[in-house]
């Protein structure tokens, strides 16, 4: 992974508050502490579960602010695997769209390489779809139970690696809602900054 990490061609870290920037070739790689429903971005992930129910945690947030159409949209399309995401339109939400994105649930094998798609597949989905924005929570890191260092390294060298060879997206937000998880994420982007140095 060090190796990997190192054909990063350009980082540049800056600290603006509760915000921290990377950027990654063309693509800025942002850290915020806030509310994910409150951005203004072309797309915002909802850490969905397989059956696209929106319930709790940052999937209610994402139901209450944006409209039951959103909630409408998902129950077509009915399912998604875990490890893979689907995109809605943002109803009421500043975002013009939502990636669910379906995470593991820690204990059910395999959580690494699963939480690894999930990033990717929102990604891909992302650039696809000509989205040039994208804000993330911390995936899987709730009720699923994920470790939230564990979630924060795959999540990061996950879309650092991405970036690397796909300049399209022009950021990518990690929206962290509480200090725990902010923290926790920008402990993680220095140990990787530090890793490719």
């Amino acid at each position: 992974m060090k190796e990997k990490l190192n054909e990063v061609k350009e980082l540049r870290i800056g600290f603006k508050g509760d915000s921290m920037q990377t950027k990654v070739n063309q693509t800025v790689l942002e850290l915020v502490k806030g509310d994910i429903t409150e951005l203004e971005m072309d797309a915002i992930v909802n850490a969905a579960n397989s059956h696209l129910k929106m319930g709790g945690g940052v999937a209610g947030a994402i139901r209450r602010k944006g409209g039951n159409s959103i909630q409408d949209e998902c129950d077509r399309i009915g399912h998604c695997p875990v490890g893979s995401a689907v995109i809605t339109r943002g109803g009421n939400l500043k975002a013009k769209g939502v990636i669910h994105a379906v995470g593991p649930v820690w204990g059910e094998g395999k959580e690494d390489e699963k939480l690894r798609s999930a990033v990717l597949s929102v990604l891909n989905l992302a650039r696809e779809r000509k989205i040039e924005t994208v804000a993330l929570p911390a995936i899987s890191a709730g009720i699923f139970g994920f470790p939230m260092k564990r979630c924060a390294g795959i999540m990061l060298s996950t879309a650092i690696e991405w970036s690397k060879g796909n300049a399209y997206l022009d950021k990518v937000v990690f929206c962290l809602y509480d200090d725990n998880a902010f923290n926790t994420f920008k402990e993680e982007l220095n140990r990787l900054k530090k890793v490719i140095e």
